[in-house]
């Protein structure tokens, strides 16, 4: 039976005009005229790279106000097969409605999120970092789950992920992850998953079955650029070379194929042992370590809390910016936002973390106020 109601289709024109005001539709119309009026203008070609730059912001702002267009369509659409139906009491537009309504209802959520991309490496990719915290053994299991966890969600945006560096730990789980995420806005969205993660359940290594507290770390960081420069001096660099561990088939362990790399003046260490030849593993491990630089370049010029990372906590109690519960129920909770779910399997399993992506970003665009 459809659940969609007249409510529900206010809320979503609601959101809809929220959109076209965060994206400025009325600038980005003038915008397109600007830009059109200047690619027909003689000699426009002449400058080939400038002429280029012209026409990818031109196809952008076409692209933003062809979608918020076409959603506009698609909410009348949805309200006229509404009338309809409870005019003539048909089940079957009720239900059609119901479907374009969630439909609508992703894409405005897809929309609002992009719109608070306003920094250039928002649109780019993203290296992200999992860290055992306090929890002992039980802390590594669930830093493997969470690593899961967003392989599942990487795989539902169509991201394509590239592990970098996840060694098994000896007892469960696994010691640490570090993998690149390549996609369209996959910084911007990720960033606000960087933090401490906080596990409650009952030990399933505990013979007793008593109910175990854990943390794991979320680092998240911009893939940069070519043209962001980071000066790296060779000799700033130790660059140690050991057997892989881990996933990678038989042969990984048969050749020095894993890098770790020292910059030696902040003793950020780097590692990276995914792939079988060694040049590709540093290659990897150098735009870690690339990113890494940047940020601390950020801290050092700023001397605040660098917006990137956020503030440094410990990864334990009473730092975490989520909790996911198991036992003695079952609930995720965004600790910012508020957003949450009894619905764990479908995050965890699932990597069903859309609404708390969202309600992260309409916090933070909010100033941090529920």
């Amino acid at each position: 039976m459809a659940e969609i109601t007249q409510a529900g289709i206010d809320a979503l024109k609601e959101q809809l005009d929220e959109v076209e005001g965060y994206l400025r539709l009325d600038e980005q119309r003038q915008v397109v005229a600007q830009l059109e009026a200047t690619s027909t203008a003689p000699g426009f070609w002449d400058d080939a790279e400038a002429a280029s730059g012209v026409m990818a912001e031109l196809t952008q702002a076409k692209d933003e106000i062809g979608r918020v267009d076409a959603a506009r369509q698609r909410l009348g659409d949805i309200q006229a097969a509404f009338d309809l139906g409870q005019e003539m009491g048909e089940e079957e537009l009720l239900d059609e409605a119901d479907g374009l309504a969630s439909a609508l209802g992703r894409e405005l959520s897809e929309l609002e999120l992009a719109s608070w991309f306003s920094d250039e490496l928002d649109h780019g990719d993203a290296i992200v970092t999992i860290t055992p915290g306090q929890g002992g053994l039980e802390a590594q299991d669930w830093c493997g789950m969470l690593f899961h966890m967003y392989l599942a969600y990487c795989e539902r945006r169509g991201w394509k992920v590239t592990v970098n560096d996840a060694p098994v730990a000896e007892a469960i789980g696994i010691d640490r992850a570090t993998f690149t995420v390549s996609g369209k806005n996959a910084y911007g969205t990720l960033r606000g998953e960087q933090g401490v993660h906080r596990l409650v359940r009952i030990s399933p290594t505990d013979a007793k079955k008593r109910r175990q507290t854990t943390f794991a770390g979320v680092e998240v960081l911009p893939v940069l650029p070519d043209d962001v420069k980071v000066d790296i001096d060779p000799g700033d660099l130790r660059i140690d070379v050991y057997h892989a561990s881990g996933h990678g088939g038989q042969g990984v362990n048969t050749t020095d194929s894993a890098v770790r790399i020292t910059h030696l003046p902040t003793n950020t260490v780097v590692t990276c042992q995914n792939e079988r030849s060694q040049l590709q593993n540093k290659a990897f491990a150098m735009n870690i370590l690339r990113s890494r630089l940047y940020e601390l370049e950020l801290v050092r010029r700023e001397a605040e809390l660098d917006e990137l990372r956020g503030p440094k906590h410990e990864i334990g109690f009473g730092n975490q910016i989520r909790s996911y519960v198991l036992y003695p129920y079952q609930l995720v909770k965004d600790l910012r936002s508020g957003v949450e779910t009894g619905n764990v399997d479908s995050v965890l399993s699932g990597g069903d973390l859309d609404k708390f992506v969202v309600g992260y970003h309409r916090w933070s665009v909010g100033g941090g106020e529920r």
